[in-house]
This record gives structure tokens, sequence and C-alpha cells, in this order.
């Protein structure tokens, strides 16, 4: 039976005892719907499965913000913040905390800035909280500027 032929019910808790090597965990975070399961993945140790579960629209908001505390490289780390950052089902604490996130990897000298723009689109995060995070250490006129016309772009209301 082809993988894409087993039944839901193969993604959930159980798969996690058939995990064997790096590729199983890809699959396996590709497939399910486990909230459960994903939760599991993420605590891994495969930075290319973390990125997969941040796009899996299961994986729930508590851990879509431990996804984006988690480091390894920088593309890596700036890669999943920006796609934790376009998420739609954020919470209000897990945007306020995405943003602390992303404001201590700028003072670290980190590029965070497809997350930073991607906040500054979100009318639920604070436009004053947005426009700090272009003038901390790390962030460059180019972002401001993105910064700007994201806020600027903003439906008014």
């Amino acid at each position: 039976m082809d993988a894409v032929d087993l039944p839901e019910a193969a993604y959930g808790v159980e798969a996690l005892g058939r995990l064997h090597e790096p590729g199983d965990h890809l699959r396996l975070a590709e497939r399910t719907a486990d909230p459960e399961v994903l939760r599991v993945l993420a605590g891994g140790d495969y930075p290319f499965v973390w990125r997969v579960i941040a796009r899996n629209a299961a994986t729930p908001v508590e851990v879509l913000a431990a996804l984006a505390e988690r480091r390894n490289s920088s593309w890596d780390d700036n890669d999943r913040l920006k796609l934790v950052a376009a998420r739609p089902d954020l919470t209000v604490e897990v945007l306020d905390g995405l943003v602390e996130v992303v404001a201590e990897r700028l003072r670290e000298g980190e590029r965070p800035y497809a997350a930073v723009l991607l906040l500054a689109r979100r009318p639920e995060v604070p436009a004053e909280r947005v426009n700090r995070l272009g003038h901390l250490p790390g962030a460059s006129g180019r972002l401001r500027r993105g910064i700007g016309r994201a806020l600027a772009a903003r439906p008014s209301g």
C-alpha cells in the first residue's frame, strides 16, 4: 500500500513509533493533521521538519510560538520566522511573542526582514511596535522603508 493510500489514522500518534530516519519525520509532518504528533515532531532535531510543521495548517499556535524560538542556522531561522509570521491563525499573544523574538534576532545581528515585513502588514500588531523594530541594531534603511510601506497598506479601521 502506497503511503498516500494510507488512512488518516496511519498519521496519528501511533505513527511516532515507526520513525526510523529523518525522511520518516518529514513525511509524517507533511501528512498528519494530529496536533499531538506535530507537537512531538516540533520538539525533534530536524530543522527541515520544523519548516514543514510551520506550514501545516493543523499545527497549534503554541507549537508555532515554540518553533519561532528554535535555533539552527541564520537562513533556516529567518525562513521559519517568515513562515510563522505568515500564519493567519496566530493569536495576539503569539504575535506579541513573535515580535519579541524578531527584535532579539535583530539585536543579535540577524536579518529576519521578511518576518518583520509580514508583521508590519498585520493590523493585530500595533504600528508603534513594528516601527521600533525598524530602529533596532541590525535594521536597515531598506527595512524601515518596507515597514513604512506595509503600515501604509494596512486597511484603515
